[in-house]
């Protein structure tokens, strides 16, 4: 039934000329994959056609970072051009992970409303499986040695030339940072609200109290406070749209900032390196211990 959803809904991403939609969905015998999607590009006649792995989540339960590598995997080996995973929830370090190798991994999360599919018409008219991107983020060195965040923005799969670009940053509803990162816990230390109007006058009245304008303005931006480096080497920042869906991004925030923050699962020389270090981090999450990247 899920499939059947899929395959008349597509999945949908922050705009709507962005959405992929299926010329066609067959069962796949694998694992992991459980079909084989076809779109084509520019979503034309014309267009390359591409194939597509498709993997579905539990129905109640989390999709983990080694679920996406196994996955991830198993469509590399059947030369497939592009994962695309559903499910209804995903653990935080699944987030990180948005390509193995030559091959993109696309998450879409799954609308509650799947849950009674039986009883839902399969109309195509609902968002019932949406891709929210990774967050596009620069982080600074400033003269006093402290760092800055600025999200630029969302990137988003364009299937009409199969490239990642990135969006403005009127998509995001909030941002939080975590400063100091312990790949264990997210702790709020910093909030950030945006949208595409300020809600400056809505807060007062729901509050029903005045608010400092000044101190405001520095909560209604995409650019953080400055804060002191990270002791453990990492911060996290975490992005929500105004969907309700949230991504998070991991970036070293040690020695030899750039502008360009780097993600840390994408710091790796090789595509045969990369798995090699999936591989390692996988069984790691597997043992029961924190999920760290180390040397292979």
């Amino acid at each position: 039934m899920i499939l059947e959803n899929l395959r008349t809904s597509g999945v949908q991403q922050a705009h709507k000329e962005d959405k992929i939609t299926f010329t066609s969905l067959t069962p796949w015998p694998g694992d992991l994959i459980c079909a084989e999607a076809r779109y084509r590009e520019a979503n034309s006649d014309q267009g390359p056609e591409k194939r597509a792995a498709i993997f579905i989540g539990p129905e109640f339960g989390t999709v983990s970072r080694p679920d996406l590598v196994s996955a991830a995997r198993e469509a590399g080996d059947a030369d497939l051009d592009v994962l695309i995973t559903c499910a209804f929830n995903y653990d935080t370090h699944s987030t990180e992970f948005a390509k193995l190798g030559r091959l993109p991994v696309l998450k879409a999360r799954m609308n509650a409303d799947l849950h009674m599919a039986d009883d839902l018409r399969n109309t195509g008219k609902g968002n019932l499986f949406v891709i929210f991107g990774e967050p596009d983020i620069a982080l600074r060195e400033l003269q006093d040695g402290q760092l800055q965040v600025e999200v630029r923005g969302v990137d988003v799969f364009h299937p009409n030339t199969g490239e990642v670009r990135s969006d403005g940053p009127e998509g995001i509803a909030c941002w939080f940072l975590d400063t100091d990162y312990n790949e264990e816990s997210f702790f709020v230390r910093h909030a950030y609200f945006l949208g595409a109007t300020d809600p400056y006058q809505s807060l007062q009245t729901t509050l029903k109290a005045e608010i400092n304008e000044e101190a405001w303005q520095t909560l209604h931006s995409a650019t953080s406070r400055p804060f002191p480096k990270p002791t453990s080497g990492r911060i996290a920042v975490k992005v929500i749209n105004h969907l309700g869906d949230e991504v998070m991004k991991v970036v070293q925030g040690g020695s030899g900032v750039i502008d360009e923050a780097q993600p840390i699962s994408t710091q790796v020389g090789s595509a045969r390196a990369c798995g090699d270090r999936e591989a390692c981090r996988a069984s790691t999450h597997r043992a029961g211990g924190p999920s760290v990247m180390r040397s292979c």
